[in-house]
């Protein structure tokens, strides 16, 4: 269970992927983008080392999944992948990196859709998101994943697996929940528009390629 702490960050996980998003080739907005959270939820690490959290944050009526990791040292061989360092008022230094390409996010993904995880409140200690579905159809465990693909230019991030299977991330989020016809299993969550009314949406999909 990771115990969410009310203390000071800085920069601020908004201000961290203001600097950030403006670079990925996926991301269509100004280059000053004034960001909003506007949703996500958590998942535990069952070594309790990796804080994990998939974070919708809007800019105008633009919605983005941005898949975040936290860990108190670098992670080898991902130096490409990393969003930036965070000050933590009670942890110290935190690296964060973009989820996709760190194994701990994936496997604890998979491990939702088979419904080996639950999907946890951002910001409560303990309190599963109610608001996050998720589905499999498949007949038994799902072989484990290799490396992600280089798919880092599209709006969908894959990860493959054995037998023929790939996890597909949403990063561009659209008001629509309904997941791919042949798809073994989806996670859908919902996020705040910009009016105040609540939107929903596929954030990730386990398909055959």
């Amino acid at each position: 269970m990771a115990l969410i702490h009310h203390t000071t960050l800085t920069p601020t996980k908004v201000e961290l992927l203001a600097g950030w998003l403006p670079t990925r080739p996926w991301y269509h907005g100004p280059a000053t983008p004034e960001l909003t959270k506007a949703g996500g939820f958590r998942l535990d690490d069952p070594a309790g080392e990796v804080g994990i959290e998939f974070m919708v944050v809007t800019d105008g009526s633009a919605a983005y999944l941005v898949p975040l990791t936290y860990r108190g040292a670098p992670l080898p061989g991902a130096d490409h992948a990393l969003v930036g360092t965070m000050e933590h008022g009670v942890l110290g230094t935190r690296w964060a990196y973009d989820g996709c390409h760190d194994p701990v996010l994936t496997a604890g993904l998979l491990a939702l859709i088979e419904g080996h995880a639950e999907a946890q409140a951002q910001s409560i200690t303990d309190t599963p998101d109610r608001e996050v579905a998720r589905s499999y159809a498949g007949a038994g465990p799902v072989p484990g994943l290799g490396a992600p693909a280089d798919t880092d230019r599209s709006t969908e991030f894959a990860v493959p697996g054995g037998d023929g299977l790939v996890l597909r991330l949403r990063r561009v989020l659209t008001a629509d929940s309904t997941a791919p016809d042949g798809a073994l299993g989806h996670v859908t969550g919902a996020w705040e528009q910009p009016d105040g009314t609540r939107a929903r949406a596929l954030f990730a999909t386990l398909e055959r390629r």
